[in-house]
């Protein structure tokens, strides 16, 4: 019977009819904890697949293509998902984003290997000291609530051209939020991590305490325009959010931030003062990630015709400067950029040296963030966003926080805060936690914003 991954890809590539063929097989385990009230509550280790089948034919007026997923297939509906596949690339009409499948790249190594399976024991050193934090938190008259995910995805990549590739990818989170014992006073931290071998619970909660003493003084403040340090947690997500509307073809085409007057795109033209660079790579240490386009549907930055096709470091942003737009093979040909796919992981770097502390060390007055939830759109012409901030904005003053203020929404586009930032400090791994369900990969450092728009007061906590 077919079970391994690697067997499953290489008998539905038999099975199919179609002029062309992409399978792609993940096969996905994860592993998890949960507390509540400074124990644990839950935890469990769960283990699924999912194949997809993309069938392409060559009609007319162009390749079509069909693509059907499907969890948990066994032996006998791999040929029904084949079928399907086919049967729905004959019924569409030709693909925009048509282009040969790839060619030429080498197959892994570990290809017909078992999959990397994650399972408990992943938390065998961090178990042990998540429960000395619950202690300490006791002893310090706050409650911890939280939990800790961690999965691995094996991604086994086959096409009738012969490509046979496979990756790895593992995936870890951990948030953590301390309660007064009234529930008036709350505070967040989490991580993004590969193995939580890097994790601190007992750091976390130390943080966490200190973000529960400042907040029991606490000062009302109106809307308006504050000097607001953005944490990295806050501006990754913010960029993430640049990165995901930053598509190349509908910048040339007249509908983004990025589009220049006049026609074409920005690219080229200076962004920000400060020597920022915003990059992706897939070797980046710490954050790797796959090194291959991985496209299970065709959208504004990915074509499944491009499964395969080698994904390299790409300076989206350099010194400052828009350097790159994501591009598929088939929005690069449109605007005559160069192939640029984007990687799972994003780092923006700024050249500076001083941790978020000493960033509050230098404000005379200004906001202090911890992040920032739900980000919505509001006009993709400007990228501007809002969105609210959450679990704690603190006042600093002479220096040094001294206390806490009310919630408020915000309206800010990314791109104007990256003209507008006055410094940044030294990037570090942060968990983007808007965006951490589908982007945990990043670095990011602290802002300095000398007019960050707090348009209305909040009273979410």
């Amino acid at each position: 019977m077919t079970t391994k991954p690697h067997e499953i890809v290489e008998r539905a590539l038999e099975l199919s009819t179609a002029d062309g063929c992409v399978v792609i097989a993940d096969e996905e385990s994860s592993a998890n904890l949960r507390w509540a009230g400074n124990a644990l509550t839950t935890n469990g280790v769960t283990r699924g697949r999912t194949l997809t089948v993309i069938a392409t034919v060559d009609g007319g007026q162009g390749a079509a293509s069909g693509v059907v997923s499907r969890s948990a297939v066994t032996a006998d509906e791999l040929e029904p998902l084949v079928r399907a596949a086919e049967a729905a690339a004959r019924e569409a009409g030709p693909a925009e984003d048509a282009q040969p499948l790839v060619t030429g790249v080498p197959q892994s190594a570990d290809f017909t290997d078992a999959p990397a399976e994650t399972a408990s024991e992943v938390f065998a050193a961090f178990a042990p000291a998540l429960g000395e934090a619950f202690a300490t938190a006791q002893a310090g008259g706050r409650q911890l609530y939280g939990f800790a995910f961690h999965s691995v995805t094996s991604t086994y990549l086959g096409t009738s051209t012969g490509l046979r590739l496979r990756h790895d990818q593992p995936t870890g989170t951990l948030e953590v939020n301390a309660k007064s014992p009234d529930r008036t006073r709350s505070a967040w931290a989490g991580a993004a991590t590969r193995d939580f071998t890097d994790v601190d619970p007992l750091a976390l909660d130390a943080e966490l305490a200190q973000r529960l003493a400042w907040a029991e003084r606490k000062t009302d403040l109106p809307a308006g325009r504050y000097e607001t340090l953005l944490p990295p947690s806050a501006v990754a997500d913010l960029m993430i959010y640049q990165l995901w509307s930053s598509g190349a073809r509908d910048a040339a085409e007249g509908r983004t931030v990025f589009s220049k007057p006049g026609g074409g795109t920005r690219v080229g033209e200076k962004l920000s003062a400060l020597p920022l660079t915003l990059r992706s790579d897939p070797g980046e240490p710490g954050l790797e990630a796959a090194p291959f386009v991985v496209a299970h549907a065709s959208g504004d930055e990915s074509s499944v015709f491009d499964n395969g096709l080698p994904v390299g470091p790409v300076d989206w942003l350099r010194d400052g400067t828009l350097r790159h737009l994501p591009t598929t093979r088939h929005s690069a040909a449109l605007t005559g950029l160069p192939s640029a796919p984007a990687a799972d992981n994003l780092v923006l770097e700024g050249g500076g040296t001083q941790s978020l502390a000493d960033m509050v060390a230098g404000t005379e007055r200004g906001l202090l963030l911890t992040c920032l939830w739900y980000i919505r759109e509001v006009d993709p012409a400007t990228l501007l966003l809002t969105g609210l901030t959450r679990d704690g904005v603190y006042l600093v003053e002479g220096g040094e926080v001294t206390g806490v203020v009310n919630n408020f929404r915000f309206n800010e586009s990314p791109v104007d805060l990256l003209g507008r930032a006055v410094e940044a400090g030294r990037s570090e791994r942060t968990l983007p936690r808007e965006w951490s369900d589908y982007f945990t990969r990043a670095a990011a450092p602290a802002l300095r914003i000398p007019d960050f728009n707090m348009s209305s007061v909040s009273q979410g906590v």
